[in-house]
């Protein structure tokens, strides 16, 4: 195993989307949602360990999820959990791992990745990440992983790529975020479009100078205090960094711009597993077409998600293609056809009902 590869796993969002299971004082990352017996940032590290060596793994997560986190992966040091004290999206993220995995290691080479997304075919996956990690240890390009779409689905970004059958690494053309249908049907129909899955590699020097070019302010900002990584300053330096870094994701502000962006396409049963339908699409169904994880009784239910605590007795009678989700103060009832809406519920609940119930 190589000891230059290095694996970011970004675990700072709180995945309002699957509301009412995440909330903001425990997110999806930290839930079982699939029944498998382990967090979904647990079976990510636990993922990984065919890739780089334990020590070379990094977790960068909100200041307030660090208990968490230590309480999931005991195995980490306190050195590999990288503690942001706001939530700045995702260049800040990578800023902050890059730059600190590059004083250590200048050779390094990075995988980047989100800590709640489902894969059901990890060899396929596995087999993708080290063809993009023998790449970038030799060449100065940015590698990402694309999912061959299977629907137009209009929750997830789209990267057109030029048609090369030669080459495992595709140039990227262009990146679009979330199209209409009409649009999204028209990339599928193409065959040159794949979801944009938020999966990176690059080696260490290739992102740095990818900063400095195109999100220059945020490189200065870490190259000023790399000197305190892995010292007791780096904490007050990174609140000091963080006050000053905008809210930008990695892909708008420096991805999209960049013109040495390669991505290697995958198809490995991918979900990003951000709304309840993509859970339903994942889960095993019953013969009614119902998803079920909870003690319940139905009635002329079909086509429903439904999770609920083990410990009360749900009755549902007449629903079809609903969601039915409680947990902790909170129960959801909602068309599955309109789970766009769990946002705004969310923001609701907050100005109305109060901080408690998000």
């Amino acid at each position: 195993m190589n000891n230059n590869t290095f694996v970011v796993i970004m675990a700072g969002g709180i995945g309002s989307r699957f509301w009412p299971i995440s909330r903001v004082n425990y997110p999806k990352q930290f839930h079982d949602v699939l029944g498998t017996g382990e967090s979904m940032i647990q079976t990510t590290v636990k993922r990984f360990r065919k890739v780089c060596p334990p020590e070379n793994v990094y977790v960068v997560t909100h200041r307030d999820y660090a208990a968490l986190v230590r309480e999931h992966l005991p195995e980490l040091s306190e050195n590999q959990i990288l503690q942001e004290p706001i939530g700045r999206n995702t260049a800040p993220c990578i800023a902050y791992a890059c730059y600190k995995i590059a004083k250590k290691n200048p050779h390094a080479n990075i995988v980047i990745a989100p800590s709640d997304h489902v894969i059901l075919r990890e060899d396929a996956f596995i087999s993708c990440v080290h063809e993009g990690l023998q790449a970038t240890a030799t060449a100065n390009i940015l590698v990402t992983l694309g999912i061959k779409p299977t629907r137009p689905d209009t929750g997830y970004g789209y990267i057109q790529f030029l048609p090369d059958s030669e080459h495992v690494l595709k140039k990227v053309k262009t990146f679009t975020e979330k199209p209409s249908l009409e649009i999204a049907q028209m990339f599928i129909d193409s065959g040159e479009f794949v979801w944009n899955a938020g999966i990176f590699i690059w080696n260490a020097q290739t992102i740095l100078q990818a900063f400095r070019e195109y999100l220059s302010d945020m490189a200065e900002t870490f190259e000023e205090g790399k000197a305190a990584f892995d010292t007791d300053k780096e904490e007050a330096f990174i609140n000091k960094a963080y006050s000053h870094c905008r809210n930008i994701s990695i892909d708008y502000g420096l991805m999209e711009k960049a013109n040495n962006v390669y991505v290697i396409l995958g198809d490995f049963g991918w979900s990003d597993l951000g709304t309840w339908n993509s859970l339903y699409s994942l889960s095993e169904k019953s013969s009614e077409g119902n998803v079920i994880d909870g003690n319940v009784l139905l009635y002329d239910v079909h086509n429903c998600i439904v999770k609920t605590p083990q410990n009360q007795l749900v009755v549902l009678q007449g629903l079809e293609n609903f969601i039915v989700a409680e947990h902790d103060n909170v129960l959801m009832v909602c068309r599955r056809e309109d789970e766009q809406k769990v946002k705004d519920f969310v923001s609701d609940a907050k100005a109305i009902k109060g901080q408690n119930y998000i």
